[in-house]
C-alpha cells in the first residue's frame, strides 16, 4: 500500500491569488501555509503542489519562468520548516493559447492526470489522499480518484463554494484556510486508521 498524500492547489490555497502570478515577487504565502504543510510533513504523508498553469498556454509566462517561483515558494516554505515532496503542473488548455498548449490533456485538473503522475512517482495510494485547494475543480480531481476533495475559502473559495452548490458538488470539507484544511486531514486520517 502506497502512502497518502495531500495534494495542495498552489493559487488562492498556499499563496495568494493575483490572477496569472508571473513573476518569484509576486508570490506571498498565504498566513499558515507553511505550518500546514510541516503539519502534513510531521505526519508522514507526502504533501504535493498540483496547480493549472493556463498562463503559459496563454503566452502570459512559459514554463521556466515557473522554476524561479517554484523556488521561491519551496524556499518560503522552508524557513519555517516545511517541505513539498512534488509540485506538479498543467500549462495547457483545451480551447485558448498558443501551440504546442492548446491543446485538450489528461493533466488539466479535474482530470486525473497530475495525480496519477504522483501516484506512479512517489508511490501514492491516491483513495486515502486528499486534495485541498480553492476551486470547483480542486475537489472534483480529489473525489474522482476516490480520495477526498477539500475547499477552502481563501483565493476564489467562496465563489467555488456557490459554484459547488449549484453544480451538485458536494465537498468533503470547507475549510477557511489551508490550516483548518490540514486539521481536518489530520482528524479524518486518525480516525480512519
Amino acid at each position: 500500500m502506497g502512502k497518502s498524500a495531500v495534494f495542495f492547489d498552489r493559487d488562492g490555497t498556499l499563496n495568494q491569488e493575483v490572477d496569472f502570478l508571473r513573476s518569484p515577487e509576486e508570490l506571498r504565502l498565504i498566513p499558515g501555509a507553511a505550518r500546514a504543510v510541516r503539519s502534513v510533513n510531521t505526519a508522514g504523508m507526502q504533501a504535493c503542489v498540483i496547480s493549472n498553469q493556463s498562463g503559459i498556454a496563454r503566452g502570459f509566462l512559459t514554463e521556466a519562468d515557473l522554476i524561479p517561483i517554484h523556488a521561491k515558494l519551496e524556499h518560503e516554505l522552508s524557513l519555517e520548516g516545511a517541505r513539498i515532496d512534488a509540485i506538479y503542473y498543467c500549462p495547457h488548455h483545451p480551447t485558448e493559447g498558443l501551440p504546442p498548449y492548446n491543446v485538450t490533456c489528461e493533466c488539466r485538473k479535474p482530470r486525473p492526470g497530475m495525480l496519477h503522475r504522483a501516484e506512479r512517482e512517489l508511490s501514492v495510494d491516491l483513495a486515502r489522499s486528499y486534495v485541498i485547494g480553492d476551486r470547483t475543480v480542486d475537489v472534483r480531481v480529489g473525489q474522482a480518484v476516490g480520495g477526498r476533495g477539500i475547499l477552502v475559502l481563501t483565493g476564489y473559495g467562496a465563489t467555488a463554494r456557490e459554484e459547488c452548490r449549484q453544480e451538485g458538488i458536494t465537498p468533503d470539507f470547507i475549510a477557511a484556510s489551508v490550516v483548518e484544511a490540514v486539521d481536518f486531514v489530520l482528524a479524518d486520517r486518525k480516525s480512519s486508521n
